[in-house]
């Protein structure tokens, strides 16, 4: 259960089931896709932006989600500058929570740049908030509440459990795809220590096609960041696609 912020995660959970499918646990443990992914997430705080903007004009928007590692809160503030960029022309602030104070602070921000009040929008799974809002330094500040609602909740976990149970009825059961989940997340890193040693541990994936006529490889278009073709460096929303289909587009 991830938007994609936290891949390390999804590695840490691949370990433990590559563990456990081995002996009788063979063929009968599966890794799902993801529930979403930065996209989805973008997409889903694009639209919250957008009805603040609508119902609260001159409010601004401050994503909030639990303070994690370096790396995680800074892709905190990259999806809050995307849906600064592309949404709809309203302050955006981030609070990376660790403690009570912090979503006041970001409130506070966002009130000396000129925001009347404050709209904060979860950027998770939060359904609900004990922050005291309407008092305090939350005087004009109010919770947003879910991005999506439990309906369409179900309706995604049922379609990713659908996938696993079909892939792995093919043989796939996701686990070494999971394995890979964190490579590149952190420092930017070199190989040419390690190579100069004799190689290095840890797998790279080999995603593009080769002819099987021999001839040069042949490189689809991705973007260097991620691996992401370059038609899907946006968000799917950006192209028109309904809520649910943005949830449920598959990379």
């Amino acid at each position: 259960m991830t938007f994609g912020r936290n891949p390390t995660m999804v590695a840490d959970v691949a370990k433990t089931l590559k563990w456990l499918s081995t002996g009788d646990g063979a063929g009968r443990v599966v890794l799902c896709d993801d529930f979403g992914t930065i996209d989805h997430l973008i997409a889903w705080l694009r639209k919250a932006a957008t009805e603040t903007a609508k119902h609260r004009p001159g409010a601004a928007l401050v994503i909030t989600a639990r303070a994690s590692n370096p790396f995680d809160d800074a892709e905190l503030y990259r999806v809050a500058h995307l849906v600064r960029t592309h949404g709809a022309g309203l302050e955006v602030e981030v609070a990376c929570v660790e403690e009570d104070g912090d979503v006041a602070d970001a409130v506070r921000r966002a009130r000396l740049l000129g925001s009347e009040e404050s709209v904060v929008v979860p950027a998770g799974f939060a359904r609900t908030s004990s922050a005291p809002w309407g008092s305090g330094e939350l005087a004009r500040a109010r919770f947003y509440g879910p991005l999506m609602s439990e309906q369409a909740i179900l309706q995604v976990v049922r379609q990713r459990l659908a996938a696993a149970e079909h892939s792995l009825s093919h043989g796939h059961d996701g686990i070494e795809t999971g394995l890979l989940a964190d490579h590149g997340h952190g420092y930017a890193h070199s190989h040419a220590f390690e190579e100069s040693q004799g190689g290095h541990a840890h797998p790279h994936p080999h995603p593009h096609p080769h002819p099987h006529g021999g001839g040069e490889p042949t490189h689809a278009p991705v973007n260097s960041a991620h691996g992401h073709d370059s038609k899907h460096h946006e968000a799917p929303a950006a192209h028109g696609a309904s809520n649910d289909e943005v949830l449920t587009h598959r990379h």
